[in-house]
């Protein structure tokens, strides 16, 4: 049998059932304290990060499996505060030396 590429596999390997990852992400979610945070909030996060690592926007674009990169970039990543600061301080650093 071929082995399957999953992201969230059953304890046996194949696709968990949607039920069964709720309940996971939810026990996952109460030991971590993050009550607040969705399962698809990962792939905002996920989209942001590879952003922040230097990955290119079309690399995000694939990760993330879409076909237009405008979803990608208007929907799915975000600018984080340190990234942002890094920025406006390098071109401060231009302008001002």
């Amino acid at each position: 049998m071929a082995e399957l590429r999953v992201i969230f596999p059953s304890t046996i390997g194949t696709p968990i059932e949607p039920g069964n990852l709720s309940t996971r992400w939810r026990a996952t979610r109460k030991r971590a304290g993050l009550d607040w945070l969705r399962l698809h909030d990962l792939r905002h996060a996920c989209a942001s990060f590879l952003l922040a690592s230097g990955a290119s926007p079309r690399t995000v674009m694939k990760t993330l499996g879409h076909s237009q990169i405008g979803l990608t970039m208007n929907t799915y990543t975000h600018v984080l505060p340190d990234i942002e600061r890094a920025a406006v301080d390098a071109v401060a650093k231009r302008l001002f030396g």
